[in-house]
């Protein structure tokens, strides 16, 4: 046998003991990868075979504490109603109360169990059925429970963001935390260096589509105090699908116009409130987008202060600012008649802001003696259209009217340079709710310059009464819905508050020309108080009744004052309005007769 036989014969002597080694290698490797793909799904689905897990920890534990300290049970027999207490007080005290009830229900069932097993042991019957029973009752409950399921898939997807973010363009971002809430989850995203919430907020659809949500579900705010972080909120259900019922103004004696209005409810249902005090405002949007609806919201509330004056202007002949007529101290539904009451506005803010100089005061406080002038405008590019006058005294209101608490309050569709009649206009509004509109470039026109490419996309609004809302207190894109009134609501909010409705204070009345000379013309009556004239001018009236104009002649009183008074006897039945401006008394008598 020469020597290449020889060293083949080793090689294969080799190779023969070495190959039940190398099986063996492989058998062990093919456990450790079975056991690892087992570990993965156990993790993976963790929340699922939480029940199964509890039960197993409970065996093993009775297994222990019968084998070695009998005792236990009395410990734990006095511990398992108290554990079941506190997770229903204080440890849960985030949960909602059905699931502080389920915590509670599984930690003294649970514990009664292990008392009963540390005792007797586990194999004693009927403890394993029992155990055997508890998990699947137990677990139903766990396993349909939406909010569950819910973190769940939020888990699983977020797992998959390295990806998904390489996707949208912006790799390198990282999911800082996520919560699970009401109406789907949020999650606060880190950015990689050089990236700010901007670039998050243009690669919203493209966010959308690697979440796999519907279109519109996904939104981007910034985080107010980290520029590399962003807030990525995804509603699995619209939280404003319905419109939100409207909760009655209050007539308590603390409203005010200093305190903020409740608008409406934002998507997280927080509330949206502004600030209407020295501002002015303006509301933008297409036909049917709720423009009528926020402003009854903002009228509503309004009419409930009593440091607060109303003024009308609509030139649709009074069909939005009507029914709210009686707590409307002046309604100009022709452009004549606007250009009027806009003038006297002018000459109501150059009053005081003489007393203010003369008194070395800045600011107009609104109280019940010296209240606010606010002049509510419906569709402001009609009034560009008809009265340019009109324009002009809007335009000296919006520069000069805000220190001295003389507000315009402005609702129009597209306020372009030729609907507001003037670039000052819109610049001083410094209240601006936007809803629906066609167009992107429209959003800038009603929020400002740039406000579409920072993500206030209120072209993708997609019902009535939605809204987007730019303040010095709201400056980031948090989509809303304002309340709802229907005419019901607004016949019953403006009947309620007309009576308390409060005159202007006489420097205001005195400036708009509302005090009124006395004449030659003897007054109907004898009496010289305005309260027996007006009462005895009322009876006298003709069935068609007296106009208020007739009233303040036969007084010598101002507007204010009529309406006041006309609204307290309304209130007490002593009056009624026969048509639209025109009055009579309950117990009025033919012209000539007396009583």
């Amino acid at each position: 046998m020469n020597r290449h036989t020889r060293r083949a014969r080793r090689r294969l002597r080799r190779g023969a003991h070495r190959e039940p080694l190398i099986m063996i290698a492989d058998d062990r490797a093919d456990l450790f990868e079975w056991l690892g793909l087992i570990a993965r799904l156990g993790y993976r689905y963790r929340s699922e075979l939480a029940p199964l897990i509890v039960a197993g920890m409970l065996l093993v534990a009775a297994a222990i504490l019968h084998g070695n300290q009998v005792a236990a049970g009395w410990v734990l027999l006095i511990a398992a109603p108290a554990a079941g207490a506190l997770c229903w007080s204080r440890v849960t005290p985030t949960l909602r109360p059905p699931e502080r009830g389920y915590a509670a229900a599984v930690v003294s069932v649970g514990g009664a169990w292990l008392t009963a097993a540390t005792a007797y042991g586990a194999g004693s019957p009927p403890l394993p059925f029992l155990l055997v029973a508890a998990t699947i009752l137990g677990g139903v409950p766990w396993w349909a429970h939406r909010r569950r399921r819910a973190k769940v898939r939020v888990e699983r997807t977020l797992a998959a963001w390295p990806d998904i973010a390489a996707a949208v363009g912006l790799p390198g971002s990282r999911v800082m935390s996520a919560v699970v809430d009401l109406w789907g989850w949020h999650a606060r995203i880190g950015l990689p260096p050089g990236k700010t919430a901007g670039d998050l907020i243009n690669s919203a659809p493209a966010l959308e589509s690697g979440l796999h949500t519907r279109p519109g579900a996904v939104r981007v705010e910034p985080d107010p105090d980290r520029a590399d972080h962003a807030m990525v909120r995804v509603l699995t259900t619209d939280p404003h699908a319905h419109a939100l019922p409207y909760p009655a103004a209050s007539t308590a004696s603390d409203r005010s116009i200093l305190r903020p209005v409740p608008l409406g409810l934002f998507e997280d249902a927080q509330p949206v409130t502004l600030r209407l005090a020295h501002r002015h405002g303006l509301l933008g949007g297409v036909a049917g987008a709720g423009k009528s609806g926020v402003l009854n919201v903002i009228l509503a509330e309004l009419v409930a202060c009593p440091d607060v004056v109303l003024w009308g202007v609509d030139l649709k002949g009074g069909m939005e600012l009507q029914p709210w007529a009686s707590c409307l101290d002046r309604l100009a539904t022709t452009p004549a008649d606007a250009a009027a009451l806009l003038a006297d506005a002018v000459a109501v803010l150059e009053a005081r802001a003489r007393q203010l100089a003369e008194h070395g005061q800045r600011l107009w406080m609104p109280t019940a003696d010296t209240p606010a002038l606010v002049l509510v405008i419906d569709e402001y590019a009609e009034l560009a259209d008809e009265s340019p006058t009109a324009v002009t005294h809007a335009d000296s209101i919006a520069r000069r009217g805000r220190a001295v608490a003389v507000t315009l309050l402005a609702a129009t569709q597209r306020p372009t340079q030729k609907a507001m009649g003037s670039g000052a206009v819109r610049s001083q509004m410094d209240v601006r709710v936007c809803l629906r509109v066609r167009e992107r470039r429209d959003v800038d026109l009603i929020l400002g310059q740039g406000m579409r490419a920072a993500g206030w996309a209120a072209d993708t609004l997609n019902a009535p009464g939605k809204f987007l809302v730019s303040t010095p207190e709201h400056d980031t894109p948090r989509r809303a819905r304002a309340y709802r009134l229907d005419d019901r609501d607004v016949a019953t909010t403006a009947a309620r508050h007309a009576p308390h409705r409060p005159p202007l204070d006489e420097l205001s009345q005195g400036a708009a020309g509302e005090i009124v000379e006395a004449t030659d013309e003897a007054p109907p009556s004898d009496a010289d108080d305005p309260e027996t004239v007006l009462r005895d001018t009322l009876r006298t009236a003709p069935a068609q009744g007296r106009t208020v104009t007739e009233l303040m002649t036969a007084t010598g009183m101002g507007r204010s004052w009529i309406y006041a008074r006309l609204q307290a006897h309304a209130a007490a039945h002593r009056v009624t309005q026969v048509t639209r401006g025109r009055w009579v008394a309950t117990d009025h008598a033919e012209p000539g007769s007396r009583r």
